[in-house]
């Protein structure tokens, strides 16, 4: 017990090491890209003439600060306009073009005051989000989601797109807003699973947040309250989230190190015990952890090949694997391709 127990300290050490920095491959995708832009719901020939020449001054004013004192203008004289989507998706698409982070920034917070209806501020707050992001101001970027979801409560996409920035700033050790995304995720997993559909997502979009998204919120749920000291709940989370088959190999592998904790336990409970009856048990307990582990990490494994973003996950959780399959097949690998491989069909 004693090889087995050095073997589960350096596979602990090398998971917490990976989660520490891992980089998920879902987190690496933007939800906001799925969003569809808000629509005008009035044809052009039914717009008054007045409507459509101050949104023509807006759209072939030759620079952003021209373009804002158009729109300035637009709003004040047309407030109620059904040609006000189209305006913000204008000034929004030429926003993000801004190179300079400030000037972006500032135009995006300037439209968002200039522009304040629900359907408005889901086209320029995910902008403004990001672009707040990118500038490294997490603080903004909570306040501006906090702002969207007072008005769009319902908004999946920024709801779990701030559920990922929070597991980033846990890898950085700011916990700060932990707890705010713990229910941002649960509620983004509730709204899911109700099938409420939001109207920015077609039906494919929406099917992807049901097949791809759902399980990948579960795994961000159980990688919150790992670090936050609830292993229960986390393992519950990371459960939830292989019974949606999770493509994530980093679910596995935190599942794996949950389990692996309670070898541990095990095992030094075994090396305390004398002899006899409970010692035996102990004994067999720890070995069915261990088969447990070995099984979470061939899956993980088993997900991670071939894909470069897990590389390093790979090639640090298979030797670790390997070492465990040897101490429970009698220092032989023979079998546990097989074992990655059937992972790999599921």
């Amino acid at each position: 017990m004693k090889s087995a127990t050095f073997s589960a300290t350096r596979v602990l050490a090398a998971c917490a090491a990976l989660m520490a920095v891992a980089t998920f491959g879902l987190a690496q995708q933007d939800p906001y890209k799925t969003q569809q832009p808000a629509q005008p719901q009035q044809k052009a020939a039914q717009v008054p003439e007045g409507e459509r020449k101050a949104v023509e001054k807006i759209q072939t004013a030759p620079d952003i600060p021209t373009k804002m004192k158009a729109a300035g203008e637009f709003i004040k004289k047309f407030p109620k306009s059904t040609l006000r989507a189209e305006v913000v998706g204008h000034l929004g698409n030429q926003a993000t073009k801004i190179q300079d982070q400030t000037q972006q920034i500032a135009q995006l917070e300037s439209l968002a005051t200039m522009f304040d209806q629900p359907s408005e501020s889901q086209v320029i707050y995910p902008a403004l989000i990001e672009a707040y992001i990118k500038a490294q101001r997490v603080d903004d970027s909570f306040t501006a989601a906090t702002r969207l979801l007072e008005k769009n409560p319902n908004d999946v996409s920024t709801l779990l797109r701030m559920a990922i920035l929070g597991t980033e700033q846990i890898k950085v050790r700011n916990l700060k807003y932990v707890q705010t995304c713990q229910q941002y995720a649960a509620k983004a997993v509730g709204l899911i699973e109700d099938d409420k559909k939001p109207d920015t997502l077609n039906a494919e979009q929406w099917g992807e947040y049901k097949t791809r998204w759902l399980p990948h919120l579960y795994y961000l749920l159980g990688f919150m309250s790992y670090f936050s000291d609830n292993k229960p709940g986390a393992v519950e989370h990371l459960e939830k989230a292989v019974a949606l088959k999770s493509d994530d190999p980093m679910t596995y592998v935190l599942l794996g190190t949950i389990i692996n904790d309670e070898y541990e336990t095990l095992a030094k409970k075994f090396q305390s015990l004398s002899g006899g009856p409970l010692k035996e048990e102990t004994l067999k307990q720890a070995q069915a952890k261990m088969d447990q582990v070995i099984d979470q990490f061939a899956h993980a494994v088993a997900l991670a090949e071939g894909q470069e973003q897990y590389k390093q996950l790979h090639d640090q959780i298979l030797p670790s694997l390997e070492n465990y399959y040897k101490y429970r097949h009698n220092n032989s690998t023979t079998g546990l391709r097989e074992l990655i491989d059937k992972h790999k069909k599921q």
